[in-house]
Formats: structure tokens, sequence, C-alpha cells
């Protein structure tokens, strides 16, 4: 009587297609958090997440045995695409920041104190149903740093206040030519070290165009350059040439239109 044999069943084989899978998306992620390479890793994980669903297909279909190694690549991969969209976003608003430079968050003036006294004053004779609607009116309005008054000051979210003094239209150069003289400050109110430079300012004419300073004769008081610790302060003059209407601070070389800018 002859024995029955049993037919072996054959193994399924591994996928290729999951394993590549698996290694796109261990890539991916090494590089998910790094700047510039993340690029690639981002197309490392798209090419990696496609072949590892179209595994995890098969393996549900029963054509290989690679179901896990699927999963992990399908996981993997996705996290890595995640990964990069979020540190790039971070990086690009950090890189926004750094080219852009601090934004003014308020303005004053020497008759800033007298405005607020007299505002507090109406205040308390209106009445309270009224007062609400004020305030809410007060948070719209937003102030011009296009077309500041001379005497007023901007402070940037920093911490750094500049102001410009005075202006002085009587001077002229030493071939008896007009120039505007400008006298400014930067005080630093913040927690870390700020620059200041006669290269943030720029002069505008009646006509828009802007300019550098000039080269004035009598310049030992010109403002010069450097860092201000937290709690310093420099006060200079620029000198620009004659009609100059608009005085222009720019806080970042990278910027188009200026941070604040001041009519004389």
């Amino acid at each position: 009587m002859s024995e029955s044999v049993t037919p072996e069943v054959p193994a399924k084989k591994t996928s290729g297609l999951a394993i590549a899978g698996l290694v796109l998306g261990i890539l991916a992620a090494l590089g998910s958090f790094l700047p510039i390479i993340n690029n690639l890793s981002f197309i490392l994980a798209v090419v990696g997440l496609i072949l590892a669903i179209i595994a995890l297909v098969g393996a549900l279909k029963g054509k290989h045995d690679s179901k896990g190694m699927a999963i992990a690549g399908v996981v993997l991969c996705a996290v890595s695409c995640v990964v990069v969209l979020v540190t790039q976003k971070a990086y690009g608003d950090a890189l926004n920041k750094a080219t852009s430079g601090s934004e003014p968050v308020a303005v004053s003036s020497a008759s800033s104190t007298a405005t607020e006294a007299q505002s507090a004053s109406s205040g308390q004779a209106a009445s309270s149903a009224e007062a609400p609607k004020t305030e809410e009116k007060k948070e719209e309005e937003k102030p011009d740093y296009s077309n500041l008054a001379v005497g007023s000051s901007v402070q940037l979210d920093g911490g750094l206040t500049v102001t410009v003094n005075s202006v002085d239209k009587s001077l002229k150069s030493y071939n008896d030519k007009p120039i505007v003289g400008v006298n400014v400050t930067y005080v630093n109110n913040g927690q870390k070290s700020e620059s200041f430079n006669t290269f943030d300012w720029k002069g505008e004419d009646a006509n828009g165009a802007q300019r550098s300073t000039t080269f004035y004769g009598d310049s030992q008081d010109s403002l010069s350059s450097g860092k201000l610790s937290p709690g310093g302060s420099a006060t200079g003059n620029l000198y620009f040439e004659d009609g100059t209407v608009r005085v222009c601070y720019y806080n970042n070389v990278f910027n188009d239109s200026p941070t604040a800018a001041w009519n004389l």
C-alpha cells in the first residue's frame, strides 16, 4: 500500500516593491529635517509611497508575503512627506523674517501724551453704550507709518525704536550748495543687539526719487554705524541733497518699501 504524499505549498515571495518603498521611506525620513536636502527627500517619499501602496495591494491579494514591510513603507513615506512640508514652512517663515526684518508695531509723538489725555477725558464724558464702539474703532485704526511727522518715533517688534528728532534745511555744503540735515535716534529696548547705520536711510524728493545720504563738510555729528546692546542708544545726523521732502527708514536691505517714513 503506497503512502500518500502531501504536495508542498510554495513559499510566497518577498515583494521587491515593498523593499524599495521601505528603503525610500527610510532615506526620506533621514533627510526630511534638513533644508534644501528635504526637497529630494520629498521626491523619494512620494515615489516610495506609491511603491509601498502597490506592494500593500499585492499583499492583500495574496501575491506575496510582505504586508508588514509594505505598511511600514507607507507609514514612513507618508510621515516623511508631512515632516518635509512642515519644516519647509518653518524655514520659509524664518527666511522671510530674516529678509524682511522687524515690523513696526507702534508709533508715538511728542503730542501723543496730550492726545491720550484728551481722549481719556472725552471717554469719561461719553456714555457707556458708546464706549465699546469707540474702542472697537480704535482697534481697527492702524497707524500710517509712511507719512509720519518729525518728532515721531516708530517702535519695531524686536524692541528697537527709531525717531526723527529734527530737520535743518539751512545747511550748506563746501560749495555753498544747500543740504538737508536730519537728526535721528535709535534706542534698543529689546533683548538682543540691534544695528544702526547710515545706509538704513534714504531721502526722497518731490518726484519720488530716493537717494542715499550725501557728503557734508562739517559732519562731526554724523550718524555712524555699529551695534546697540539692549538698553543702548545712538544719535546722529544724516545729510541729504536739497529738495528732499521725505526721509525713509529701511531696517533691512531686502525691503522693497520703507519700514517707516517721515515728511520733512
